[in-house]
């Protein structure tokens, strides 16, 4: 938990409160694969090119769109955030949060589908 913003490489002094109620957190892990099963396969069906990665966190499809920042903004047309890969250094792709929960991911799955549709009308 560091903060690497304000230069310190030392957790703020909120963070340190912070500190034993984290250490009770736990992530599962089992879901967060589920999760990025689920999604992956999705993506995959609709046309999109997505790696699937070995970590949990984040999905990097490509963008259908050779400028990604403006097929982000057709996703947030259909209520979905997700950032540019531009943002990461890796542009032409975009990065997913698996750490969504379940529903929302479910019901992003229609608003890919039509994203993908208008990015690349047949």
């Amino acid at each position: 938990m560091v903060q690497m913003a304000s230069g310190y490489l030392y957790p703020s002094a909120v963070m340190q409160y912070a500190l034993p109620e984290l250490e009770k957190q736990s992530i599962d892990i089992a879901q967060l694969e589920r999760r990025r099963e689920f999604m992956v396969d999705g993506l995959t069906a609709m046309g999109y090119q997505v790696h699937r990665p070995e970590g949990t966190f984040y999905l990097s499809p490509r963008s259908p769109l050779a400028d990604d920042e403006a097929f982000v903004r057709l996703l947030a047309e259909q209520r979905i955030m997700v950032l540019p890969g531009a943002v990461f250094e890796t542009p032409g792709f975009f990065r997913i949060c698996l750490t969504a929960t379940d529903a929302m991911c479910e019901r992003a799955l229609p608003g890919f589908a039509a994203a993908i549709r208008q990015a690349l009308p047949a």
